[in-house]
């Protein structure tokens, strides 16, 4: 078979989708070695990519995500290497290509948060934004021969906004590989500024996220914890993050919340290590994998109790409703003072990620291709 795989969005830069991409290629190439592979990357990937088998070809595609001209090139591009398979690992399927393809959904979240408080873009420029991301999710979703769903609740998801579909959805987990080797001990107090026992939490600062809720419940915290503590988040500084500092500012917080901005891999396993428990506060999650890296370093996990991420976590995290603001605020200060809790979510957590493995996705979504090849 002649498979194509979009992987422009290959490696760490395009964070939780990048990562999927990047295992779901690796581990391609590490199960097989009969199928041709055309792998799609951009010019800001091509250097990071190195087949070792020689049925994984480089294709180069200079057309970003989301634009027009991805709309209008990548099809004549995919047309030309006359593929028997298609794969979009997200869902920016070209309006214009229409033979044979399958692509993963990660989730939904726009279709549930449709708010223009979720761009920078002036109102009238998202809606139209808005409209070209329903227009664009629907062509594949409606005409993929195939969906992969990455949990049972995107799934679901799927299914109330497209009921059509739902004979053709498979769910495919995420992985998780441990890579702590690939990091070393730093000093937090010199690199970053960690001078007290932390929770943390990293990620983006959308919306969704719900870290304007958890700032308000780290401030109602704080007589409790008489200020002992921090609250740090990391994530790449932008609009989203320099305004969710701002309100840091005006809740009085700047003492005990820490904005670190990006952090390279390498020093991820001193920051989750050193942790005191992981903050997960989301509104919708379509699988959650910060958790999933949280437990592997035996860091407790605190999550909403919504979405993917009961699916995902089971009973090795504490729950709380992520509206509420108090019980975010008493979930925080129990995982603080009970060193028991602390001790249990650890085992459990252990338990829990070593079910997501990168190499069994895989060689499902193998399965997937070879099936739709027949």
């Amino acid at each position: 078979m002649k498979i194509g795989i979009d992987a422009r969005m290959y490696g760490p830069q395009s964070r939780g989708l990048g990562r999927y991409v990047q295992k779901l290629v690796d581990n391609l190439v590490a199960i097989d070695s009969i199928n041709t592979y055309y792998i799609l990357l951009s010019p800001e990937n091509w250097d990071q990519f190195h087949p070792k088998n020689k049925n994984f070809i480089k294709v180069l595609i200079r057309s970003h995500w989301y634009s027009i001209a991805e709309q209008i090139f990548v099809p004549i591009k995919l047309w030309r290497l006359k593929l028997d398979l298609m794969h979009f690992p997200h869902f920016n399927v070209p309006l214009l290509y229409r033979k044979k393809f399958m692509v993963t959904i990660h989730d939904l979240i726009v279709s549930h948060y449709p708010d223009s408080r979720a761009t920078t873009l002036p109102k009238w420029l998202y809606n139209l934004k808005l409209m070209a991301y329903r227009l664009v999710v629907r062509h594949a979703i409606v005409n993929s021969y195939k969906i992969l769903a990455v949990s049972q609740f995107t799934k679901q998801d799927i299914e109330r906004y497209y009921p059509r579909v739902a004979d053709k959805i498979e769910v495919t987990y995420e992985g998780f590989s441990v890579e702590h080797g690939k990091s070393h001990r730093i000093d937090l107090e010199k690199e970053y500024g960690i001078t007290k026992p932390y929770l943390l939490h990293i990620g983006a600062a959308y919306p969704h996220k719900n870290l304007y809720r958890l700032l308000q419940a780290w401030k109602l915290s704080q007589a409790q914890l008489k200020n002992n503590y921090q609250l740090v988040i990391a994530g790449r500084k932008d609009f989203f993050m320099n305004r969710l500092s701002q309100e840091a500012i005006n809740l009085k917080l700047d003492e005990n919340v820490l904005f670190l901005g990006f952090v390279p891999d390498e020093h991820l396993a001193s920051l989750y290590q050193f942790s005191i428990a992981y903050v997960f506060p989301s509104f919708i999650e379509g699988f959650g994998l910060p958790a999933i890296e949280a437990q592997s370093y035996g860091v407790p996990v605190l999550a909403a109790n919504n979405s993917s991420l009961p699916e995902v976590l089971g009973n090795s995290a504490l729950y709380f409703d992520p509206f509420n603001i108090n019980d975010i605020s008493k979930t925080v200060q129990k995982i603080i003072t009970d060193e028991d809790l602390k001790e249990k979510l650890k085992n459990l957590g252990y338990k829990n990620y070593i079910r997501f493995d990168w190499q069994g996705m895989a060689k499902q979504v193998k399965r997937v291709y070879e099936y739709l090849g027949k």
